[in-house]
């Protein structure tokens, strides 16, 4: 049998976006954020990264309801960031019946696109070298 914690409300989500990945965990709380242990300011460093994945909770009203605790892996802060809102959109899924304003929003959908690879022969995945006719 499961061992029972002293907080049974926990709720989890994985997020994706481009080649990150972060398992979101999401609990009752004052809205603290943290990131691979650390605080997400200083994690992202930037604040519109920050309030870019926090957005699901501004959809659903539940700023500083919850406290997230993330692991993320992969990718660059950017896709880290999508990948935190879509992990906290589907946590949420299990927190609550928010599933038509995050479905409105957008936000359980995962971002399909991705760095296209490189072609043998180009320079990069569509940059061709210089074409010299002589």
């Amino acid at each position: 049998m499961a061992e029972k914690t002293t907080n049974d409300a926990i709720y989890s989500g994985v997020g994706r976006r481009k080649n990150a990945i972060v398992r979101v965990r999401i609990m009752p709380g004052t809205g603290k954020v943290t990131i691979n242990g650390r605080d997400g300011k200083a994690y992202f460093g930037r604040e519109a990264l920050l309030n870019y994945a926090l957005t699901p909770f501004k959809v659903t009203d539940t700023i500083e309801h919850f406290d997230v605790i993330a692991i993320g892996t992969g990718g660059g802060i950017s896709g880290q960031a999508g990948a935190l809102r879509h992990g906290i959109a589907r946590a949420l899924l299990q927190a609550g019946d928010y599933r038509a304003e995050l479905k409105k929003a957008g936000y359980l959908t995962r971002d399909p696109r991705m760095v296209e690879r490189k072609k043998y022969g180009l320079k990069k995945a569509r940059k061709r070298p210089q074409f010299s006719k002589r």
